[in-house]
């Protein structure tokens, strides 16, 4: 049985009236990259902010390690590197500097780590972290959230600001750190990075865990779109009519929709004609993303 790392029980936040997060239980295992998504204000980073005992949940409980997130905060802070969606820093300092200073808060040796993460980065530790683009201060909050080699990440909007090479270059990084054994808890926008590198993922709507699943499995049971050509005109009316099937588009000979459970009977319709080709796709995590949040289910 793989190791738990991340175990919430009922953990809730509320400010008055107001249920920022609601009963989530979730786990996290030993190994995986688990992706956290929920559009803004859904209550990923208050999540994360109860996590790490910034702020004190109104209700539940939860682990790290198997420590309690908040008795043993000091000892799970030890060995976690935490990235969070706006960084701010000490702008008399250089980037050298700055990761000194982590070195000796932490009481352990990085630089060696922080230099080669620096070069992949392609970030020079000497520049002053005063006026620092958006893309910058992101690259040495990765360099300072990993130099320490830490167990386990907690990732919110990690990649927020970089170009698509550094993109890349982070998710290589990831990947190095899973192949390691270590554990990525990531909170993000970016659905194609996520569908990239995550092993399973939580929606989360309005503080509430509303699936969690395989990315692989997720993305093949939501729903499929099929494309059908077929040799001769046909009455795209007639597909319509079946049971799952929307967002249909027709085009004489072409037909392209969207279906959600069996198929049984859009094959047996599709047989009474000649089919010319059929493609079956499973749909992309954005496509699963919007119909969560859709207008269909605002």
């Amino acid at each position: 049985m793989s190791t738990i790392v991340i175990q919430t029980q009922g953990l809730s936040k509320h400010y008055g009236d107001f249920v920022a997060l609601r009963d989530l239980n979730l786990t996290v295992y030993a190994g995986e990259i688990f992706g956290y998504l929920g559009p803004n204000g859904a209550g990923k980073t208050t999540t994360i902010r109860t996590l790490l005992d910034i702020i004190r949940p109104s209700a539940g409980s939860a682990t790290i390690f198997s420590k309690d997130i908040r008795q043993d905060s000091v000892k799970i802070h030890a060995q976690l590197g935490y990235l969070p969606s706006e960084m701010t820093f000490y702008e008399n300092m250089t980037a050298r500097q700055y990761v000194r200073f982590l070195e000796r808060a932490r009481r352990t040796s990085c630089m060696a780590e922080a230099e080669r993460l620096a070069q992949r980065l392609d970030f020079d530790l000497n520049r002053s972290l005063e006026g620092l683009s958006t893309g910058n201060k992101r690259k040495i909050g990765i360099i300072t959230t990993l130099m320490h080699r830490p167990p386990l990440l907690i990732l919110d909007e990690p990649t927020s600001g970089l170009d698509p090479l550094m993109q890349q270059v982070f998710n290589e990084l990831v990947r190095e750190v899973q192949n390691e054994g270590r554990t990525i808890f990531l909170s993000s926008h970016n659905l194609n990075e996520v569908q990239a590198l995550c092993d399973r993922v939580g929606i989360l709507r309005q503080g509430e865990l509303t699936d969690v699943e395989s990315v692989d499995k997720l993305t093949r049971l939501s729903f499929r779109w099929v494309h059908l050509e077929f040799a001769e005109a046909v009455d795209a009316r007639a597909f319509e009519q079946l049971s799952g099937v929307s967002h249909l588009q027709a085009d004489t000979t072409k037909v392209k929709l969207q279906v959600t459970g069996d198929m049984d009977a859009l094959i047996k319709l599709a047989a009474q004609h000649t089919i010319c080709d059929i493609r079956v796709e499973d749909p992309t995590l954005e496509e699963i993303f919007l119909k969560y949040y859709g207008r269909d289910n605002a």
